[in-house]
């Protein structure tokens, strides 16, 4: 990794963080994110997990005002950290502990390769 990457690795961490933080204490069943990216293709390439606990809980919140909060914190942050992403729902996906219990074992490495 270069080291231009390792410092925008680095903000892409401290950013999602501080979004965690907030949807902890905020969203409904939400539990953790994380994210993807080659950096050869950046920010083309980005893309944001959130988990929850269960597949019911991620319909609930894209039924509820919730969602939109959500996609826009993740936004409005990366992008106050220079990181500019234009499609939000080509960028940030959702899944659930439930879903990779039952189809990887609850091996997260495996369900995110």
């Amino acid at each position: 990794m270069k080291k231009t990457d390792k410092i925008l690795e680095n903000t892409i961490v401290k950013v999602l963080t501080r979004v965690c933080e907030d949807s902890l204490k905020n969203i409904d069943g939400f539990q953790w994110l994380t994210h993807l990216v080659n950096y050869k293709d950046f920010p083309r390439s980005l893309t944001i997990i959130c988990i929850f606990d269960t597949q019911d809980q991620i319909t609930q919140l894209k039924e509820s005002p919730q969602y939109e909060i959500l996609l826009n914190n993740i936004i409005d942050r990366l992008k106050s950290a220079g990181i500019e992403l234009v499609k939000k729902q080509k960028h940030i996906k959702f899944d659930s502990e439930e879903a990779c219990n039952l189809h990887h074992q609850g091996n997260w490495a495996n369900r995110l390769q």
